[in-house]
């Protein structure tokens, strides 16, 4: 069992990597929350690992910290759930923005996720109920204030990504009503 993975960053091809270590290169496919954080091509690099054996090959997937791979596993134990769709879970939704999602149950956050139906959100929001809190650290607040929550919504529904949206929830002032804070985060997203 290959668990972690340290060595030169070979090459980055979304979503595969290649890790080279000590002359051995690694292909490893990664979550796009881990992609976005590695460092360039050249440099070294540490992930975590998981190492499937299938049928029809030998997989292994890298991740850069334990609660994504914690999470990933998780994932993998539902029914119906492959790795390719747990990389897309991974790659629309942090592993703290899941888990807040599995504790306010809200579908609509995971339907917007690529390969993921309405059947398949409800049974991830049910089978992933209790187990990600506890295991991540993560503390997801479940009454979160309505006016961040409108802006978040509406910054999704205007096709900004979760990363993009977070980076510019945490820039408005904690006091900010709806309105106000969807046209201050305009202004910071168009800016970027």
């Amino acid at each position: 069992m290959i668990g972690r993975l340290t060595g030169l960053l070979a090459e980055k091809n979304p979503p595969q990597i290649v890790i080279d270590v000590n002359g051995v290169g690694y292909e490893l496919d990664v979550p796009m929350s881990s992609f976005y954080n590695l460092p360039s091509a050249g440099e070294r690099v540490t992930l975590l690992t998981h190492f499937a054996v299938r049928e029809d090959g030998h997989f292994l997937y890298g991740f850069l910290t334990e609660s994504e791979r914690f999470a990933f596993r998780q994932l993998l134990k539902i029914s119906g759930i492959g790795a390719r769709t747990a990389l897309s879970v991974l790659s629309g939704l942090s592993v703290g923005d899941l888990a807040a999602a599995v504790a306010r149950q809200e579908v609509g956050r995971l339907v917007k996720i690529p390969g993921i139906g309405k059947k398949t959100a409800e049974r991830l929001l049910l089978e992933l109920k209790g187990k990600l809190a506890d295991a991540t650290g993560a503390t997801p607040i479940v009454a979160v204030d309505d006016a961040k929550q409108d802006i978040l919504n509406a910054l999704l529904a205007l096709g900004y990504n979760e990363k993009e949206a977070a980076s510019a929830m945490k820039a408005l002032p904690p006091d900010v009503g709806t309105s106000d804070g969807i046209r201050q985060a305009l202004k910071l997203l168009s800016k970027v």
